[in-house]
């Protein structure tokens, strides 16, 4: 992987994707994450449902913003504007949880803030002047092509950040050994690479994968409720 796209997947990015626990905080209040055992569990199931839907959404903002000539004007076309807002409709009616949502665009527009900084262009512009700003998956696919990136590499990049942000905070909220936290997303790497080549090929076949994860959306919508919370989602 090239050094810049590592930039993207680094979890020290200015992109507050530290605020955000992708549903442990919940699960860990309530006693379903307690131990590495647990928290592998959770992991593996995140990856196969948040991160096989995330991976293929990046993957699919990655091939549209490489059809974007770079020379073009910041100001979008009506059909460029057109294509995005499909694009983000698709990824809400795979974000069925309002708190999900907020948190997803939210991040999305921290993200969005580094990579026209970063990587500056006409793609990241237009998602920038959409209103409420883009879901994260798709800031993070258009910030992969801005990077000079292929959509197999966006898939990557999602996949592997639906696990590694939660698995951080599991550190943070239970005390876990690190080093026991590493050794199982080491063991996920397989897993990992085997979904964004899922999300790829889906993305490459003219589809969007679809699969669901009710659990994480009343995680999320619980979370929003909580009284104290560490993490924003």
């Amino acid at each position: 992987m090239d050094a810049a796209l590592l930039l993207l997947a680094d979890s020290r990015l200015p992109a507050g994707g530290h605020a955000h626990s992708g549903g442990l905080e919940t699960a860990a209040a309530t006693g379903v994450v307690r131990d590495l055992a647990t928290l592998a569990t959770f992991l593996r199931g995140r990856l196969a449902t948040t991160g096989l839907v995330t991976a293929g959404l990046a993957a699919a903002a990655c091939e549209s913003a490489a059809r974007v000539r770079p020379d073009a004007d910041a100001g979008a076309p009506p059909g460029d504007l057109a294509g995005w807002a499909r694009l983000d409709a698709e990824a809400d009616a795979r974000t069925p949880s309002p708190a999900q949502r907020r948190a997803s665009r939210a991040q999305g527009r921290a993200l969005l803030r580094v990579a026209r900084v970063t990587w500056p262009g006409p793609v990241l512009e237009t998602l920038a002047a959409a209103s409420g700003g883009p879901h994260h998956p798709v800031a993070l696919g258009a910030a992969v092509a801005a990077a000079g990136g292929a959509p197999e590499r966006a898939a990557q990049i999602a996949a592997y950040g639906s696990v590694t942000g939660p698995a951080s905070a599991a550190v943070r909220l239970l005390g876990l050994d690190p080093l026991g936290v590493h050794r199982v997303l080491a063991g996920l790497a397989g897993r990992i690479d085997a979904v964004a080549e899922e999300a790829a090929e889906a993305v490459r076949a003219g589809d969007l994968p679809a699969a669901s994860a009710p659990a994480l959306d009343v995680f999320a919508e619980l979370h929003q409720q909580a009284e104290l919370r560490l993490f924003e989602s």
